[in-house]
C-alpha cells in the first residue's frame, strides 16, 4: 500500500489526464460542429453562385449527392490548386478548423503539461525535504541522539522502513542507557569500594605497625592480631557482599528455582547466625508449618533471610528476641522476620534498601548497608517483594512476599 503522499500524487496524475481526456473531447465535439457549420455554409455559398449562372436546381442538387471523380474533376482542381499536397493553411476549409484547434490544442497541451511539471516539482521537492529530514533524525540516533523520531503511524513501504529504523534505535538507545548505567555502576562501585575498604584497612595497618612495634609483648599481639582478624572478615564480608551487588545489578544472575522446604530454607539460614545469637544472648525463635513449599531459588534466597537475620541481630540488644515465620495461603506466601529491637527512625525508613545507606542512629554498628539492599534484589529477582514496618524503640517487621503463579 501506498503512503498518503504518493497517493496524493498519483490522485494529481489521474486528475490530470482525466481533465485532458474532457478537454480533447469536448475539443473534438466543437471541432466536429464547426466543420459541419462550415461545409454547409460552403455549400450553400456554391449553390447561391451556380443558381445565378442560371443552372438548373436539380442539376446543383444531384451534384451534392454524386461521388465519382473523374480525370476532368482533378485536372479542373489541381489547375486550381486543390490537390492532396496543397499545404493545409492555403485550404480554405483547413484554415478555418485545422489551424485554429492545432493552436488550441497546442495551448492546452502546453497548460496540460506546465501543471503536471508544477505538481511533479512540488511532490518531489516535499520528498526531497521529507528525506532530508529522516537522513538529519538518522543521523541523530548514529550520534547517540534520541530527542527526534522517524514519522509514523501511516501506511507505505517507506513508513514501514522508518518502523525498522525506530526499533533499530530504540535497541541502540536501550544499549546507550545500558552502557551508561554500566559505567556509572562501575565507577560508584570503584568509589564505594575504595571508601569502604578504607578505614578497616587502615586499622589493619595500625594493628599491624603496633604488633610489629611489641613483638615481646604476647597479649598486645594477641590482641591486635584478633583485632586485625575482624578487619580482615569484614573486609572479606564487604567485598563478598559487593560481587553480589555488582552481579545482581548487571543481571548476571539467573535464578534456578526449585520446590523446597521452607523450613530448610529458614535453617540454613540462621544456622551461622545461631552462635553469633547465643554469644550476645539474644534468641531467634522460629515458627512455622514445617511441611510448607516455596518454589524459588534456595541459595540465593537463604542470603536473603540470613541478611534479614543478621540486620535485626544488629540493631536488637541483649535478651532481645528475632522470631522467623510463614504463612502460606492459594495466592500468596508470606515469611516474616521480626525483632524487638531498637526499630526504625521515620526519617531512615524509606533508605534503608539503599546501598551504603547508614543512619545517624547507627554509627556504633558493624555493619556497611549492603544487607538489605541485597535482600530486596534478591527477593524482587525472583519476583517477589520486601516490605518493612517499624517504630523507633518497638522493633521492625520484615515481610517477604512472593504470589503463587
Amino acid at each position: 500500500m501506498y503512503e498518503k503522499q504518493t497517493r496524493r500524487f498519483y490522485i494529481f496524475l489521474i486528475c490530470i489526464c482525466a481533465l485532458q481526456i474532457c478537454f480533447l473531447g469536448i475539443c473534438g465535439i466543437f471541432q466536429a460542429g464547426a466543420i459541419r457549420r462550415i461545409l454547409v455554409n460552403r455549400e450553400l455559398a456554391v449553390a447561391s453562385y451556380l443558381l445565378e449562372r442560371e443552372i438548373e436546381p436539380a442539376l446543383i442538387a444531384s451534384a451534392w449527392n454524386h461521388t465519382e471523380v473523374t480525370e476532368a474533376g482533378e485536372k479542373l482542381l489541381r489547375t486550381t490548386g486543390h490537390t492532396e499536397d496543397t499545404p493545409a493553411y492555403l485550404l480554405l476549409l483547413a484554415e478555418e478548423t485545422s489551424i485554429p484547434l492545432s493552436l488550441l490544442l497546442l495551448s492546452a497541451g502546453i497548460l496540460f503539461a506546465a501543471v503536471l511539471l508544477a505538481g511533479t516539482a512540488h511532490f518531489l521537492r516535499g520528498r526531497e525535504h521529507f528525506y532530508e529530514n529522516a537522513e538529519k533524525v538518522i543521523a541523530g540516533y548514529a550520534d547517540g541522539w534520541f530527542g527526534e523520531h522517524l514519522p509514523s503511524g501511516e501506511t507505505g513501504t517507506i513508513y514501514q522502513l522508518f518502523g525498522s529504523i525506530e526499533q533499530l534505535a530504540l535497541s541502540l538507545q536501550a544499549k546507550s542507557e545500558m552502557e551508561h548505567r554500566a559505567k556509572s555502576f562501575l565507577k560508584d562501585m570503584i568509589s564505594n569500594i575504595s571508601h569502604q575498604l578504607k578505614t578497616p584497612l587502615a586499622a589493619l595497618n595500625m594493628y599491624m605497625e603496633i604488633i610489629s612495634e611489641e613483638p615481646q609483648n604476647e597479649d598486645a599481639v594477641k590482641k591486635f592480631s584478633r583485632k586485625a582478624m575482624q578487619s580482615l572478615e569484614r573486609m572479606e564480608q564487604l567485598i563478598q557482599s559487593l560481587l553480589k551487588m555488582a552481579r545482581l545489578d548487571t543481571g548476571n544472575i539467573v535464578f534456578e528455582k526449585r520446590p523446597c522446604f521452607v523450613s530448610e530454607l529458614v535453617s540454613r539460614a540462621v544456622d551461622d547466625l545461631l552462635e553469633m545469637a547465643k554469644q550476645e544472648g539474644k534468641e531467634i525463635a522460629v515458627r512455622g508449618d514445617p511441611e510448607e513449599m516455596l518454589t524459588c531459588d534456595l541459595e540465593w534466597t537463604k542470603e536473603a533471610v540470613g541478611n534479614l537475620v543478621k540486620n535485626a541481630l544488629d540493631h536488637t540488644e541483649a535478651g532481645g528476641m528475632i522470631r522467623i515465620s510463614w504463612k502460606c495461603s492459594p495466592a500468596v506466601f508470606r515469611l516474616t522476620v521480626e525483632d524487638n529491637g531498637s526499630g526504625i527512625a521515620q526519617e531512615d525508613i524509606h533508605h534503608i534498601f539503599k546501598q551504603f545507606y547508614r543512619s545517624r542512629s547507627s554509627v556504633s554498628r558493624q555493619g556497611v548497608g549492603l544487607g538489605l539492599p541485597l535482600a530486596k534484589a534478591i527477593v524482587e529477582g525472583q519476583g517477589g517483594s520486601l516490605s518493612v514496618e517499624s517504630r523507633p524503640g518497638e522493633g521492625s517487621v520484615f515481610q517477604i512476599t512472593f504470589f503463587h503463579p
